[in-house]
C-alpha cells in the first residue's frame, strides 16, 4: 500500500440519535481504490459524511495527509481535495447539466483549466454534452449518476469518495458507472467505494472493508474477500 492519503482511527459517529459507527479504523493508500460493503445500515453512507464534514464525530479522529480534518466543514475539505459523489446524485434539478458541472468547480478560479476540464467531462460522458443546455432534473437516474460524478471530478479531487453509485440503475448504465471509476482511478485519483454491488466493487478494489452493524468486521485485499466463503455467502448469496 502507498502511503495512506486517509487514515480513520476509532471513528464513532451517532445518525439520528442512533449510534451509526462504533469506533473503526481503515486506511486508503496514494493510489488506491478502496471499497466499503456491507448491507442497508451498517454505517457506510454515515461514514463517508463524517470523512467529507457533513456529520460531527462523537469520537475517534480523521487524518489528511498526515494532518487530522476533524472538525473541518465539506467547503474546506473540497478546496484540499475531498470529493464526495453523494448517495441518491443530489444534483441541482433546476440547473442544467453545464451549470451543475460548472458548480463543481466552484473552489477554483483557474478559467482555462474549468473550461477544460469541462470539455474532459462531456467527453467521458457524450450524453450529457448532447444535453448540456437541459436541467438537470429531466435526466434518467443514470445520466444524473453520470452528472454527479462529472460534477465531483471538477474540483479536480485527490481523493474521490464515492456512495452506492450504482443503486437504482438500469445494468448497462451500472456498467458505464463502474468503467469510469475504473478509468478516473487508473488516472491517478485516490478512489474510496462504498457500494452493496459487493462483486463489482471488490472485483474494482485493490483493497476492501466490510461493515456490519457500525463495525469493520473483515478486511484484505479485493479479489481475497471476493473469493471468501463468509462473504460470498452474506453479500453475494452463495
Amino acid at each position: 500500500m502507498g502511503q495512506p492519503l486517509l487514515r480513520i482511527r476509532g471513528l464513532k459517529v451517532a445518525y439520528g440519535g442512533i449510534q451509526a459507527v462504533k469506533g473503526i479504523d481503515f486506511e486508503v493508500g496514494e493510489g488506491e481504490l478502496v471499497s466499503l460493503i456491507g448491507s442497508n445500515g451498517a454505517g457506510k453512507t454515515t461514514t463517508l459524511l463524517a470523512l467529507t464534514g457533513s456529520l460531527p464525530l462523537q469520537g475517534g479522529d480523521i487524518e489528511y495527509l498526515g494532518r487530522s480534518i476533524r472538525g473541518q466543514g465539506p467547503w474546506d475539505l473540497v478546496r484540499q481535495g475531498l470529493a464526495l459523489v453523494p448517495e441518491g446524485r443530489g444534483v441541482f434539478t433546476r440547473m442544467t447539466i453545464r451549470e451543475n458541472l460548472l458548480m463543481g468547480a466552484h473552489v477554483r478560479a483557474d478559467r482555462a483549466g474549468i473550461a477544460a476540464d469541462l470539455e474532459r467531462q462531456f467527453a467521458l460522458f457524450p450524453r450529457l454534452r448532447e444535453r448540456r443546455e437541459q436541467l438537470a432534473g429531466t435526466l434518467s437516474g443514470g445520466e444524473q449518476q453520470m452528472l454527479a460524478l462529472g460534477r465531483a471530478l471538477m474540483s479536480r479531487p485527490r481523493v474521490l469518495l464515492l456512495d452506492e453509485p450504482s443503486m437504482g440503475l438500469a445494468p448497462i448504465m451500472v456498467d458505464k458507472i463502474f468503467e469510469v471509476v475504473r478509468d478516473v482511478h487508473a488516472q491517478g485519483v485516490t478512489v474510496l467505494l462504498v457500494e452493496q454491488n459487493a462483486s463489482r466493487a471488490l472485483a474494482l478494489a485493490d483493497r476492501g472493508y466490510v461493515m456490519e452493524s457500525g463495525l469493520i468486521t473483515m478486511a484484505g485485499a479485493g479479489r481475497q474477500l471476493l473469493d471468501d466463503p463468509r462473504v460470498r455467502a452474506a453479500y453475494l448469496g452463495e
